[in-house]
């Protein structure tokens, strides 16, 4: 195992109040992206927040091929390298290719950290499994990631007891606090096509639930332009927001109890 990766694993699980995921959805260009991660690292070195820069190569999930996918994965790769040396940043990008037959498997034989995702069609029992999977594989940096659920047509809930009952995988728990308010294939496109549409707005309501039940992590997808912003618009949260909100959650997470298992007791109760 990387042993670099196991260091950064042991630091961000001891993260207090919580360590963050952010950046913005997909490389749009080597200036941009560099631009993104030096004021977003400003932002959690003020707060004191562990920072892991996250943006993605190609977005190879997309439902329309008239979609903006981003540089590929050889350039997109060396943009996030250079990335990680200016800023000396960790980087967390997403992995989906069909290539790989056992996606949390080949994932886990890479050493590094692994944050795996929930489907949004999966009940919180199969990232136990999940995470077990990774550590069979040798690799014990392993954090699962609640994202939403579907419901119904064109839309996504989040359910709090989730990020209780996740703690049963016995690694962090993630919450994404952008993606899980998408409206998948929501937003029709000029020409035909559809997108993602979302809800933006509540992006803070997720965000102040998750850091008050005990999350580990916040996962955010973060854009200085979100109304121009080639993918995932709606659910990016604005770049000039971004320090507000954070010391909101910061100020919520520090009066909550949420890590901490509430202790109940059912004895016969007598004033």
């Amino acid at each position: 195992m990387a042993d670099s990766s196991s260091l950064l694993y042991n630091q961000l699980k001891v993260a207090k109040p919580f360590f963050l995921l952010a950046g913005p959805n997909v490389i749009e260009s080597e200036e941009h992206v560099l631009r993104m991660a030096k004021s977003i690292k400003d932002i959690a070195t003020k707060l004191g927040l562990p920072l892991v820069f996250k943006s993605s190569f190609d977005k190879a999930n997309r439902t329309s091929s008239k979609s903006f996918r981003g540089p590929g994965m050889a350039e997109g790769l060396k943009i996030l390298e250079k990335v990680k040396v200016a800023y000396d940043l960790p980087i967390v990008t997403d992995v989906h290719e069909s290539s790989q037959t056992d996606l949390l498997v080949a994932a886990a034989q890479t050493g590094k950290i692994i944050n795996i995702k929930k489907g949004q069609f999966c009940g919180h029992s199969v990232m136990r499994n999940s995470a077990e999977k990774v550590r069979l594989a040798g690799n014990p940096n392993v954090m699962v990631c609640e994202r939403g659920t579907m419901f119904g047509y064109n839309d996504l809930i989040v359910d709090p007891r989730n990020l209780e009952w996740m703690r049963e995988a016995d690694c962090p728990v993630v919450a994404d606090i952008t993606h899980s308010l998408q409206q998948p294939a929501g937003k029709k496109l000029d020409g035909g096509g559809v997108a993602s549409g979302g809800l933006r707005e509540l992006i803070p309501c997720i965000a102040r639930t998750a850091v008050a039940v005990g999350v580990d992590g916040i996962f955010m997808e973060v854009h200085d332009d979100p109304l121009s912003a080639p993918v995932d618009g709606p659910t990016q949260w604005p770049l000039r927001h971004l320090e507000e909100l954070l010391e909101e959650l910061i100020a919520i997470a520090s009066v909550s109890k949420g890590k901490q298992q509430f202790q109940i007791d059912l004895t016969p109760y007598r004033d």
